[in-house]
């Protein structure tokens, strides 16, 4: 019995680890928790590596929410219109894993990491201030803007709108690949809420991390039901146990950090570790 146990302490530092750059950036962490996994366990199957990792990314995107919650950066509204959005493209997702062979995952995954992590880095500041008021774009013609205000505890407002429709659409699609890949969604949910749909940074990574909860539970429950969960239990258990303080520091951690510095951290995460993966799989 204390063999089995300490072969899983190790993965509470990796996870206090992954939970605190994940919440910081509003991930989830499943981007630097697949990759990990994928190098120290080359026999598991995609099918095993998302399953753990979508279950560890739930309970670091809940005590996330919790820590967020209270710094009263949510924007609940929004994060149940995108959270809904993505369900079906989630459960989808955490099905397709069983069929996708263990190198194109890698290939994919990695591939999928450096595009992401070059356009983050292209974009520019737009839509990574901490002003008190941002700017509210003016809409198309028949076009219907959703304009949203959120004062956080520090009395801090944010004023931003955006379009509902493109919202719902990214995260369909962000539910489907988030599930597949086993890394959360938030890593494309971040950067395209605070592009695409004008999210003030700081208002992003803490709705990514609400969305984060709802998308990940569903998936994991998928993979509970083909056995992936139990199988992987000891694994899941010292990696969460980890995550769940680590998440809390990530929180407090944002405080301390300029949305345009989260931006380029997380870009330059995405490229480090997408060629890493692209360099293993060819």
């Amino acid at each position: 019995m204390e063999t089995t146990l300490l072969q899983y302490v190790w993965l509470i530092p990796l996870g206090v680890f992954v939970g605190t750059v994940g919440t910081l950036i509003g991930s989830g962490g499943g981007f630097i928790l697949v990759p990990i996994l994928l190098l120290l366990f080359p026999a598991l199957s995609p099918q095993s590596v998302t399953g753990i990792s979508l279950a560890v990314v739930f309970f670091n995107a809940l005590s996330g929410s919790f820590a967020y919650a209270g710094m009263k950066r949510i924007d609940y509204k929004s994060g149940l219109i995108f959270a809904g959005a993505a369900l079906p493209g989630s459960v989808a997702g955490a099905w397709m894993t069983q069929f996708v062979p263990r190198f194109l995952f890698d290939l994919v995954f990695g591939s999928l990491l450096i595009v992401v992590g070059v356009l983050l880095a292209l974009q520019g500041k737009s839509g990574t201030g901490r002003n008190a008021v941002d700017k509210v774009p003016k809409g198309k013609p028949g076009v219907s803007l959703f304009l949203r205000t959120i004062i956080d505890w520090e009395a801090v407002q944010y004023v931003f709108s955006y379009n509902p429709i493109i919202g719902v659409l990214i995260s369909v699609l962000i539910g489907f690949v988030s599930s597949l890949l086993g890394i959360g969604g938030g890593i494309f949910h971040v950067p395209l809420l605070a592009t695409a749909l004008n999210f003030p940074v700081h208002i992003a990574t803490a709705t990514s991390h609400f969305v984060l909860a709802i998308t990940s539970l569903t998936g994991s429950f998928v993979h509970l039901l083909d056995g992936e969960l139990i199988r992987s239990f000891g694994v899941i258990a010292g990696l969460s146990f980890g995550v769940i303080g680590g998440a809390q520091w990530g929180a407090r951690l944002s405080q301390r950090f300029h949305g345009v510095w989260i931006i380029r951290f997380l870009a330059g995460s995405l490229v480090l570790v997408g060629v890493r993966l692209l360099l293993g799989a060819l």
